[in-house]
């Protein structure tokens, strides 16, 4: 049902949206850890364009200020940033400035998505099952303080430990002992502000795509690293190992497609999104919702809808046709 659904949507493209839209300034690269990434998805979505007759341009706002596009020569932004300043709501805030339609989360449900304290709280709210977590500033950071927030959460090693606000799993350390937990912080405190500490869920690792406010399928991870890391996501030497559809039981299977699609909805996200999650012990435990999924050779959001029949230049126009301001 999905797929049929999926496919007749993209069948009814609005012809008149789509002759109104000549000119599409992708917007890539950028300053963040992921920089390299975001090049890659960029790249690959300049060629979907042009496979789509589109007259394509692009920014890097590593050399070039948001601020400094040309409206006049662009009818829509398809936003291939990823990390931060480009999916924590401020390019999307240029974007909304220079009234220019654009793809993917607006200002809001972008910053809220990326700041993982703020969307664990909102998922908490909408009822939908976390890991067990505190945060801590830097001024905060002692070994007195930090013992009383485990005890008081009642949190069992292994504890993972990341930014607030990073992507593609980057500053995340999975430790076995306060010790360890103790000396990471210190390290990640040098270079961030805030932290977040959740209890370790094993079990499944389970990725649920979500475009337009429909969930399309999810996709099982088996990395063979210590866990879905940068390397894991973004290196073929990695040899994660991806098994489309999950495993998973058919009932099981629609509850994280429901999960995905109600954690999209409740952040407020539009256009596409991934959500992460672990499945242990018969429970989803949802670790985060990425507003900007990668669109790279190796990544997910892709694989899940050429699986149900969405080739890559199909799924570009899908979320370049959805494109707005006010998101």
């Amino acid at each position: 049902m999905i797929r049929q659904e999926l496919i007749l949507s993209l069948r009814l493209i609005s012809l008149v949206n789509k002759k109104k839209i000549k000119k599409v300034l992708v917007v890539l690269g950028g300053t963040s850890g992921e920089r390299s990434v975001s090049l890659d998805s960029g790249k690959a979505c300049i060629k979907a364009l042009k496979k789509k007759k589109y007259k394509v341009s692009k920014i890097d706002p590593k050399f070039k200020n948001l601020n400094l596009i040309n409206t006049k020569k662009t009818d829509v932004i398809f936003n291939a940033l990823h990390g931060k300043d480009g999916e924590d709501g401020v390019a999307q805030s240029y974007f909304e400035y220079l009234k220019i339609p654009y793809t993917h989360s607006g200002v809001v449900s972008s910053y809220n998505a990326m700041n993982k304290i703020i969307s664990k709280n909102i998922f908490i709210r909408n009822k939908i099952l976390t890991p067990k977590y505190f945060s801590l500033k830097k001024k905060e950071m002692k070994k007195n303080i930090l013992k009383t927030k485990i005890k008081k959460k009642a949190i069992k090693f292994p504890i993972v430990v990341k930014p607030i606000s990073e992507g593609s799993s980057l500053g995340v350390k999975i430790c076995k002992n306060f010790l360890e937990l103790f000396n990471s912080s210190r390290k990640l405190f040098k270079k961030y502000n805030e932290l977040i500490f959740e209890e370790y869920i094993g079990g499944q690792e389970i990725q649920a795509a979500v475009i337009n406010n429909t969930a399309i399928g999810a996709i099982e991870l088996i990395p063979k690293r210590k866990f879905y890391d940068y390397k894991a996501k973004y290196t073929k030497a990695a040899k994660t190992k991806h098994i489309m559809p999950a495993r998973l039981k058919k009932n099981k299977y629609s509850e994280v497609l429901r999960l995905a699609q109600k954690a999209h909805r409740a952040l407020g996200c539009k256009g596409v999104t991934r959500t992460d999650f672990k499945f242990f012990k018969n429970n989803f435990y949802l670790l985060e919702l990425n507003t900007q999924p990668g669109m790279t050779n190796l990544s997910l959001v892709p694989e899940i809808a050429n699986y149900y029949g969405i080739n890559f230049s199909n799924l570009v126009e899908k979320i370049l046709l959805d494109a707005s301001i006010n998101r």
